[in-house]
């Protein structure tokens, strides 16, 4: 869990580098699980950005909140602006992820939120 945790913490800087204060970590910056990440993209919505994210291990939303486009309630309660919330995407990483994956999904993200303008 070592390395993916390395992995998710180079996806983590690697965004902050590229987007700045476009995204925002949902969660606890060190108690959280090894292999996720919920961030933000703010003043974007996460269903947009995800369907445009063809073999990338990620999701919109946890499986009770599945289907509908609103805030999530648990954000909602960590007191994330609906702004930021609408963007909460949840990366995945696992034992067979690699450092080249990482730098893929940047470079793709990049290009999604260039092209939804």
């Amino acid at each position: 869990m070592d390395r993916v945790c390395g992995l998710r913490d180079h996806f983590w800087r690697e965004m902050q580098k590229q987007f700045g204060n476009r995204v925002v970590l949902n969660g606890h910056p060190t108690y959280r699980l090894p292999n996720t990440l919920k961030v933000s993209f703010v003043g974007r919505v996460g269903a947009e950005i995800l369907e445009r994210m063809d073999g990338v291990a990620a999701s919109i939303g946890s499986a009770c909140h599945s289907g509908r486009i609103e805030l999530s309630p648990v954000l909602e309660a960590m007191g994330i602006t609906p702004e930021a919330g609408m963007g909460a995407i949840r990366f995945s990483f696992g034992r067979g992820t690699t450092s080249d994956e990482i730098d893929l999904a940047i470079e793709r993200l990049s290009e999604i939120l260039v092209t939804l303008g």
